[in-house]
């Protein structure tokens, strides 16, 4: 049986540790961003303790900081060095604005996935 690569579990917010059950119930840009608490398929609770959760707005500050980045870069090569202040603020803006819920969701994805050391992938859950 082959396993399920981890960049795509990440890609599809699985679980880390069976990389089959969903961590959302609901689409990346949908209305209501709800995580589930524990794996459907192998019972892994995502919360790992109180507050667990905080850490991601550590990652999500990293995604937002290199999207504004690209924004800012993209903004100036594509309207030939312009110095509007507004242009750049409308733009940033709105690109933070849009990927908001991006961010929030791979934040958590991104912690569960990379950032703690003790959840362990476990290759006898990742069946079909």
């Amino acid at each position: 049986m082959a396993r399920t690569p981890k960049l795509k579990a990440l890609i599809n917010s699985k679980c880390p540790r069976c990389r089959r059950g969903d961590i959302f119930l609901s689409p990346v840009y949908s209305y209501r961003q709800k995580m589930n608490e524990h794996c459907p398929c192998c019972g892994f609770k995502f919360e790992i303790e109180p507050g667990y959760f905080y850490a991601a707005m550590y990652v999500s500050y990293a995604l937002s900081v290199g999207e504004t980045i690209v924004a800012g870069m993209l903004t100036f090569w594509l309207s030939n060095g312009s110095e509007s202040p507004l242009l750049y603020l409308g733009v940033i803006f709105g690109m933070v604005l849009i990927l908001s819920s991006f961010n929030y969701r791979y934040s958590r994805v991104i912690l569960l996935h990379k950032l703690t050391p003790r959840i362990k992938y476990n290759p006898d859950l990742d069946k079909e």
